[in-house]
């Protein structure tokens, strides 16, 4: 796992009572849980698919993927639009999120290594934890947060994502 070495935007969103974050160039929007279509004989993890302007997009359940609790559908909760990268193409995925917070700008100073022990989260899809006034918030690296054997088999034949970025309405 790489240092952050630079100044960069993070979206912050919660699981639970912790505060996560994606690294902005990862997330392509954000939508209201809507309807998600169950897909038969996936693991928990995986909610099913959304349409998203026509295109078949996998929602994965962040909380159940990192060890919490399933994530019930409130007023609040989300579907962040990532890309991924699986098998060095860029793929469209979804992760449920009980709120979204803001957009915030961390210096590396600000953010530390993954913690190594007492966590629950494996610390491998751990980027770092960032520190903002008083809080922390874990900084996810969603290529990791699934293995590549579950990107591929909630990718299979999904076509890669379009080049379009939609990241700057969060700015």
């Amino acid at each position: 796992m790489s240092a952050i070495v630079e100044a960069a935007q993070y979206l912050t969103f919660r699981l639970d009572e912790e505060l996560f974050a994606l690294d902005i160039d990862k997330v392509r929007e954000v939508l209201e849980f809507s309807s998600i279509t169950r897909v038969p004989r996936t693991p928990d993890f995986m909610r099913g698919v959304i349409n998203l302007r026509g295109n078949v997009v996998p929602v994965v359940d962040l909380k159940l993927k990192l060890g919490l609790s399933r994530t019930e559908k409130t007023i609040d909760t989300c579907v962040v639009i990532t890309e991924v990268c699986v098998d060095g193409e860029s793929v469209v995925l979804g992760a449920l999120a009980d709120s979204v917070q803001e957009v915030l700008e961390l210096e590396p100073g600000q953010i530390d290594p993954p913690p190594r022990m007492g966590n629950r989260i494996d610390a491998s899809c751990i980027r770092g934890m960032g520190k903002r006034d008083d809080r922390f918030l874990i900084i996810l690296d969603i290529d990791r947060v699934l293995s590549p054997e579950e990107l591929r088999s909630v990718t299979a034949d999904r076509p890669p994502a379009p080049p379009e970025r939609v990241a700057e309405a969060f700015a």
